[in-house]
């Protein structure tokens, strides 16, 4: 027996409740990848029912078949594309009962373009709590759609809701109202439309005239094509679509006062109440930097205890495996490569997930919303939205989850301009080097209350948030897009957390990294693994017998001689020489040939800098930052020089600030943009920033 497979999309303007249902419909039998071409995820899951396949497709939510950002146009060309994968057989529509004239636009233009449609009526239990009340029965009458009250948050008459659109799939549309009546210059349009492509009805043929330009699924002899027959007909989109517009809102805005009755009284709503704070021009920005206060500062202490017992427990099974194993290959590779490459995948594990949980409970209860309002004017002057505000501060405890966060802004310009900004602002990983590199720039002495360590500390996260801004800039003029950058969001209601949307969240943002960024992670730590740990197997034996010779001449002990080993077979290392290569040129910032080392392998993440610069000096693993310092202190040149001056600390902390220092951030950028050519740019314009800055720098004080 044949299963049959059909389409549904959940359809409705942002914030009416569709990825709650989208949850309640799905559950954990959902697939998260990308639209065709684009960065905007794709939603999707299976339902069944008897002989019956349904892909239920959460499309992005939009307010109109006009589109104003990359996630509206996407849901458009879903529905007026009829070869798009995601063309819908039918559609549920999720409408906020609460703004049930603004959602009734999109609904009625759908209507009109003859798709089986069930309505979800959401949002009654804060209807109620306005005191408002919406007779459905009589609202599904005078649409001609099937309309039923649900609660998507507590999944209330969900399993009536899918029942009743499966039957769509199996019945003849039903007589509806006509909301927008065509004229005779549309008609003629239409027509001509017709004999080019496919179309339901005349009002499909009338939306692709006016979404010509903008279709990127039609060829390009079609658009030709297309727009002759505007110019013929000289149709003009934007008149139309206000005419549109006005026509629809003539004939719903009726139906809305016979269906929805309201209690008035002056009373301000809780959310009226709380917004006259939360909003406020002087309060309302000291709330957000309290809260980002805390979100880093959550970041930070909370993910401390799970990182750490991460990283312990795959350093466990790294030790156990090779005191089992046979000393050969394989067991350096599994021990040294794959293990501690997966241990960088999940060691971020605990940021992103206390990132995601933060900042979703924020949205769940309508704070992101307000915050993205208060910041957006000042975000434009820069190139940026006022979604980029939240990813800048969260760029502050890790880059990656902070890249990730971006997928919520939609103009497709102030969502890259704000991925490449955002490494620039410092991040946790840079602490240790900052913390063993401030030591030679500043001694420890009091101003104050103030401890100068401290504020040298605090002036390079300042340095972080400022080239961030001018980067912004940079941007902003280097940057082509046809776009239209303005802000356009509805304010909801503040409710409760919705646990299980939270959950799904944070289980699709934690998969989506680990599974993504995470492939490659790993594969490039195998490949720094493999150069730090070969080299020519002449100058390996002969660094190997050195360092024996050496430590036997200073009667070291058997755990100092295995670091003078390693330290010298690093030396002979394909790495080394790679550090040797790269000592022409960092040496005019005044780094030597094993900062070069160390430059190289923090590039699998930024604090193994001061791991491969306790191997490199014979520190040992263990050392707190204390006897690094101490050692490093000892080091001179080979003129008696201290190797670590203020000069070479200092140009050495700056080019840490700029350069672009982790793979797992490129990593990260390659996932959100699908194209290798923005990590490579933005490479070599914070490391191109980074050596000019130390250069001038180190010049400056030797």
């Amino acid at each position: 027996m044949s299963v049959q497979k059909y389409k549904i999309a959940l359809l409705g303007n942002p914030n009416a409740g569709k990825s709650s249902l989208f949850n309640q419909l799905t559950g954990l039998r959902q697939k998260v990848g990308n639209f065709p071409g684009v960065t905007v995820e794709r939603k999707s899951g299976i339902i069944k029912d008897n002989a019956i396949d349904v892909e239920i497709i959460d499309l992005p939510g939009t307010y109109s078949l006009y589109p104003t950002s990359l996630d509206e146009r996407i849901a458009v060309h879903a529905l007026i594309d009829s070869k798009n994968r995601d063309f819908p057989d039918a559609i549920i529509y999720i409408l906020d009962v609460t703004h049930l004239e603004r959602h009734l636009l999109l609904l009625t233009q759908i209507s009109d373009l003859q798709f089986p449609i069930v309505v979800g009526l959401n949002m009654n239990d804060i209807a109620e709590q306005q005191n408002m009340y919406c007779d459905e029965k009589l609202l599904s009458q005078a649409l001609g759609i099937e309309v039923i009250k649900i609660n998507g948050r507590t999944g209330e008459n969900m399993a009536m809701l899918k029942s009743k659109a499966i039957d769509l799939l199996q019945q003849p549309i039903s007589n509806r109202q006509v909301f927008y009546t065509i004229n005779e210059q549309e008609k003629n349009i239409a027509k001509d439309v017709a004999l080019l492509l496919p179309v339901r009805n005349e009002y499909h043929a009338l939306l692709l005239a006016h979404h010509v330009k903008r279709s990127t699924f039609l060829e390009q002899n079609i658009k030709q094509q297309l727009l002759q027959i505007n110019a013929k007909h000289q149709f003009n989109p934007i008149n139309n679509q206000l005419d549109e517009i006005m026509q629809r809102y003539n004939a719903f805005v009726p139906i809305v006062n016979k269906v929805l009755k309201r209690s008035f009284d002056n009373a301000k709503t809780l959310t009226d109440k709380i917004d006259r704070i939360v909003t406020n021009n002087y309060f309302g920005p000291i709330l957000f930097f309290g809260l980002m206060l805390f979100v880093f500062q959550a970041i930070f202490a909370w993910s401390a205890f799970p990182m750490d017992w991460i990283d312990l427990q795959f350093a466990n099974i790294a030790a156990s495996l090779q005191a089992s194993l046979p000393d050969n290959l394989f067991t350096r590779l599994l021990t040294e490569g794959i293990i501690p490459g997966i241990s960088g995948v999940l060691v971020f594990v605990p940021q992103i997930t206390i990132l995601f949980l933060i900042i979703t409970v924020l949205e769940e209860v309508g704070y992101m919303a307000r915050a993205v309002y208060m910041f957006d004017h000042i975000m434009q002057k820069f190139g940026l939205n006022g979604r980029s505000i939240v990813s800048l501060i969260s760029g502050g405890a890790c880059a990656i989850p902070a890249i990730m966060s971006t997928r919520t802004i939609s103009n497709w310009k102030e969502r890259l301009t704000t991925i490449m900004v955002t490494p620039l602002i410092s991040c946790s990983a840079r602490i240790p080097v900052y913390a063993v590199l401030i030591g030679f720039i500043v001694p420890s002495y009091k101003l104050g209350i103030f401890n100068a360590q401290g504020l040298v500390f605090m002036a390079l996260y300042l340095i972080g948030i400022v080239s961030a801004l001018i980067a912004s800039l940079v941007f902003k003029k280097v940057l082509k897009s046809t776009d239209v950058s303005f802000l356009m969001l509805e304010l909801p209601a503040y409710r409760k957390p919705h646990w299980k949307n939270v959950f799904f969240t944070l289980y699709e943002k934690v998969s989506s990294f680990v599974f993504g960024a995470g492939k490659i992670i790993l594969i490039v730590s195998i490949i720094l693994w493999f150069l730090a740990s070969f080299g020519p197997s002449t100058a390996m034996k002969t660094a190997e017998n050195t360092a024996i010779i050496e430590s036997s001449l200073m009667q070291a002990d058997s755990a100092t001689t295995q670091l003078h080993i390693a330290s010298r077979k690093l030396e002979a290392s394909y790495a080394g020489h790679l550090g040797k290569c790269l000592a022409p040129i960092i040496q005019p910032l005044g780094f030597d040939w094993k900062i070069g080392i160390a430059l190289i392998t923090s590039f699998a993440a930024r604090e193994v800098f001061v791991g491969t610069i306790s191997t490199l000096y014979s520190i040992g693993k263990d050392a707190d930052n204390l006897t690094i310092k101490q050692k490093l202190q000892q080091e001179k040149n080979a003129d008696g020089q201290p190797v670590f001056s203020m000069a070479v600390a200092l140009s050495l902390v700056l080019f840490y600030v700029f350069a672009m220092q982790c793979m797992s951030t490129l990593a990260a950028v390659y996932r959100e943009t699908k194209s290798w050519k923005w990590p490579a740019i933005q490479f070599a314009y914070m490391t191109g920033t980074a050596y000019l800055v130390s250069l001038l720098v180190y010049q400056f004080l030797k």
